[in-house]
C-alpha cells in the first residue's frame, strides 16, 4: 500500500461510492468452494472482501462447499470417493463425513476467520430450521438430495440481526434423514428466496469462455436464452453445465443478476461489485437486454 498516496486511495473509495449505494441494504448471495477455499491467502483474502461488504452495509449470504476436505478425510479413515455424473455417491458413512466437515470444520473455520476480520457471522446448515428440504435425487447416489423446498426465515433471521450467515449444504427430510446437497444448487436457491440482488459462484475458471483453452476468449454478459445456445453449440459442456444451469434457475426465481467468476483471482468479489471493470461472466434475464 505504500506505493499508493493517500490522495490516491481517496480516489479510489470516492469511485467506489456509486457502487457502495447501489449494493448498501440489498442482499447478495457468495457460492464458495473451490481453490479459494483451499489456498490459505486467497481464503483470507475473500473473508476481508466479505466482511467490507458487510460493513458498508451489504446484506451478505455465504454458501460453501467442502469437496476436497470430505475426500481428504474419506481417504484418512480408508474410504474412497466415488462419483456419478460429477456427483458424490453417498451411502450413509459417507453422509456421516459429509455432515462432520460441512457443518463442523469448514463452518466453524469460515465463522472464526470472518469473525477475525472484524464480522459477526453465524453457522448454519441447511438441517437448522429446516433450510433445506430434500428427497432423494437418485438411487445410485444414496443420500445425495434433490432440494424439495427452501425454508428461508432463518436466514432472513440472521441477516436481519446483522449477521453473516454461513450456509452448509446439507438437507434433511420429514423422516430425519440427512441430504448431502449440492452447493451451487443449494445456493441457487437460496438466493432466489431471498430476492436477492446478485448471486455470484466462485469457481476455478474465468467465466464462460467460447475457447476453454484462451482466457481471453470470456463471454462478459449472457443472457437465459443464450446460455441454452452456448450449450447447443458445446461452448458450455462438462462440468459447466450444471453451473450455468444453477444460473438460469436462479434469474428463473428472481434473482436480478448472477456471475460466474475466477476465485483465484485476488478480491475478484470488490472488483465485481466495487468497480466498473466487473470479473467474470454475468447472466441476466432477457429484459436485461433492453
Amino acid at each position: 500500500m505504500d506505493r499508493f498516496s493517500n490522495a490516491e486511495r481517496a480516489e479510489v473509495l470516492t469511485q467506489a461510492l456509486p457502487y457502495i449505494r447501489q449494493y448498501s441494504g440489498r442482499t447478495v448471495v457468495v457460492k464458495y468452494g473451490g481453490n479459494a477455499m483451499i489456498n490459505p491467502t486467497l481464503k483470507e483474502q475473500v473473508m476481508e472482501d466479505i466482511v467490507l461488504l458487510w460493513l458498508i452495509g451489504v446484506r451478505i449470504v455465504l454458501v460453501h462447499g467442502g469437496g476436497p476436505e470430505i475426500t481428504e478425510l474419506m481417504g484418512r479413515l480408508g474410504k474412497k470417493a466415488e462419483f456419478v455424473d460429477g456427483l458424490r455417491v453417498t451411502d450413509g458413512e459417507t453422509m456421516d463425513i459429509v455432515q462432520m466437515v460441512l457443518a463442523g470444520k469448514v463452518s466453524k473455520t469460515l465463522v472464526n476467520l470472518l469473525e477475525k476480520k472484524g464480522g459477526h457471522a453465524v453457522g448454519i446448515s441447511g438441517m437448522d430450521g429446516r433450510l433445506i428440504e430434500a428427497k432423494i435425487k437418485d438411487p445410485r447416489l444414496g443420500f445425495v438430495g434433490e432440494i424439495t423446498k427452501i425454508n428461508i426465515e432463518p436466514v432472513k433471521d440472521l441477516l436481519d440481526k446483522g449477521y453473516i450467515p454461513v450456509v452448509s449444504t446439507l438437507g434433511c427430510d420429514e423422516d430425519g434423514n440427512t441430504y448431502n446437497i449440492n452447493g451451487d444448487t443449494a445456493a441457487a436457491r437460496i438466493a432466489g428466496a431471498l430476492g436477492a440482488e446478485r448471486m455470484i459462484l466462485m469457481t476455478d475458471i474465468a467465466g464462460i469462455l467460447r475457447n476453454r483453452d484462451d482466457p481471453a476468449s470470456l463471454i462478459p454478459e449472457v443472457t437465459v436464452a443464450d446460455a441454452a445456445r452456448l450449450r447447443e453449440e458445446g461452448v458450455v459442456s462438462g462440468g459447466m453445465i450444471p453451473k450455468v444451469e444453477c444460473c438460469v434457475e436462479a434469474i428463473r426465481r428472481g434473482v436480478k443478476k448472477v456471475i460466474i467468476m475466477d476465485g483465484r483471482v485476488p478480491h475478484s468479489i470488490l472488483m465485481e461489485l466495487l468497480t466498473d471493470e466487473g470479473a467474470g461472466t454475468m447472466v441476466v434475464g432477457e429484459e436485461e437486454e433492453l
